[in-house]
């Protein structure tokens, strides 16, 4: 019996609303179908990754370089090291959890290990002790060290949670619902550690005390993400509990141990699948892009734009607007366009309109620094930019799970772990090089000095901070809106794909 069934009747404006939320769909076989209260169990443990990836991505680079003295390009190597070194964890979690058997299936574990170890090197990152602080080669360690443990126990949670979600649903417009939620819930993650940063504690707790530039105010930062972490992880672990026996029942059908030997296999099968690589190469210039965007975010609305932390706050309206535009379109867009074109679409919007504002400001279009209409200016910009990266983002995580099923039915094994885990691989490596790309460009080219004021940098520094996050930033987006055309696997193609595994399961059954 359906969850649905077990609960009686819904009333018609309930179902009215479990449509527009894809939980009902009177055309799907149900089996395929996930319940409503599922798929926001599955979203919610987005919030915690969510919260771990803002504080090391928005604030981790200005708090070492600007308040603790690092050199920009240390920090960001350092920070570029420890997603190498996750991004070669990926596969192997990957791996393990795909062949884990266990009374509570092959990803429970892991969404139950890792939040408390994940919260807790948060936290350390950003309290390293003083004599820590007064030694650039202690202090560059620090980060390393608690970074590449960060990383590792988030990637414990991640892989085996995106698995989960891929395993839910074999349909292939419902798979996009699924990581539609689960974009939706990073949105929300990424939204509460924003506005209580910006809003509260920069803009309200210490906003006497120079905000983003004073160092105690990321104790409040820190304590906050770990709350998210522990919080958003566990509810997922403990809200999805009850599909356990059904993701068992898909789980793989290897015959032979788990090895070394069979780990390297079964990445190498994968990169041998057609529609992953062109996934994967389009990943590699994406991922530049976002690497770069997000190493200098910060540095962008604090120095290029001079906005204050109460302004900085209200930009998150443009992630509010064109993430749940994009919620609700994206299973539509797959429907009319199919996933390639919205995939190569998507990139080639986020990348444009992520870097529009900064180029019509270097050629003096923007509104004035500081400004209200500035901020305007950036929300109407970035809602675009906002819509088209979660378009992209959920598109991509759907596609993957076909792929999945096309590997299944070439080799008889489902490795929703593996192709995630590979796609985090490239993703984590690129976005390490974006880190570095930006560090460097700092310290170098742009040359900007820590314990720098706003509004008192030369004009030359602050043209220079934009070449990097406006024009430069944008080609590899570009690129890979290109290389993303070569995707192939369609609705009749996966229809295809499901009817022979369905035959071959049936086949099976009678032997």
């Amino acid at each position: 019996m359906s969850e649905k069934s077990s609960q009686g009747e819904l009333p018609e404006s309930q179902k009215n609303m479990a449509r527009l939320l894809g939980d009902v769909d009177p055309a799907q076989d149900a089996s395929s179908a996930v319940a409503l209260r599922t798929k926001i169990y599955f979203g919610i443990g987005a919030g915690g990754e969510a919260a771990s990836m803002w504080i090391f991505n928005a604030v981790g680079l200005i708090f070492y370089q600007q308040i603790l003295g690092l050199p920009a390009g240390l920090a960001a190597t350092a920070m570029a090291i420890a997603i190498f070194v996750d991004a070669i964890t990926d596969p192997l979690i990957g791996a393990v959890s795909d062949n884990f058997r266990s009374r509570f299936g092959r990803r429970h574990p892991f969404l139950l290990m890792a939040p408390i170890p994940l919260a807790l090197c948060v936290f350390l990152i950003f309290h390293p002790p003083q004599f820590v602080v007064e030694s650039t080669s202690l202090l560059f360690s620090w980060l390393c060290l608690f970074t590449v443990l960060q990383r590792t126990f988030q990637t414990f949670y991640v892989v085996p949670h995106l698995a989960m979600g891929a395993e839910l649903s074999t349909d292939y417009l419902e798979r996009t619902r699924v990581m539609s939620f689960n974009n939706l819930f990073s949105l929300y993650g990424t939204m509460f550690m924003h506005s209580i940063s910006w809003f509260l504690v920069f803009g309200f707790l210490f906003a006497d005390q120079g905000g983003q530039l004073y160092k105690p105010a990321y104790t409040w930062i820190a304590m906050t993400a770990c709350a998210t972490i522990l919080l958003s992880i566990f509810a997922c672990a403990f809200g999805t509990k009850d599909k356990i026996e059904l993701l068992k029942h898909r789980q793989n059908t290897r015959q032979s141990a788990v090895s070394l030997r069979s780990f390297y296999s079964d990445i190498w099968s994968v990169l041998h699948n057609r529609n992953y690589l062109f996934l994967l190469l389009g990943l590699f210039f994406l991922s530049l892009t976002i690497g770069t965007h997000e190493t200098l975010s910060i540095y962008m609305v604090t120095f290029f734009w001079e906005l204050s932390a109460y302004q900085i706050g209200f930009l998150i309206i443009n992630n509010i607007i064109g993430v749940h535009v994009g919620f609700f379109l994206a299973a539509r867009l797959h429907e009319r366009f199919d996933k390639r074109w919205t995939i190569a679409l998507s990139a080639v919007g986020l990348s444009v309109f992520w870097s529009m504002g900064v180029n019509l400001a270097l050629l003096g279009v923007a509104p004035t620094n500081g400004s209200w209409t500035l901020v305007g200016f950036i929300i109407f910009l970035g809602s675009f930019s906002s819509f088209f990266g979660a378009v992209l983002n959920i598109s991509v995580m759907s596609a993957l799970a076909d792929i999945a099923d096309q590997h299944e039915l070439d080799s008889g094994l489902r490795l929703e772990g593996i192709f995630y885990s590979a796609r985090a691989f490239f993703s984590k490596a690129m976005i390490a090089v974006g880190h570095i790309v930006a560090g460097v460009a700092l310290q170098f080219y742009v040359m900007l000095p820590p314990k720098s004021v706003p509004g008192e940098i030369p004009g030359d520094v602050i043209f220079r901070l934009g070449i990097v996050d406006g024009p430069f930033a944008m080609v590899g987006g570009i690129i890979a809106g290109v290389v993303y055309l070569g995707y192939r696997i369609d609705k009749t193609a996966h229809f295809e794909i499901l009817s022979r595994l369905k035959a071959r399961e049936l086949a099976n059954s009678d032997n």
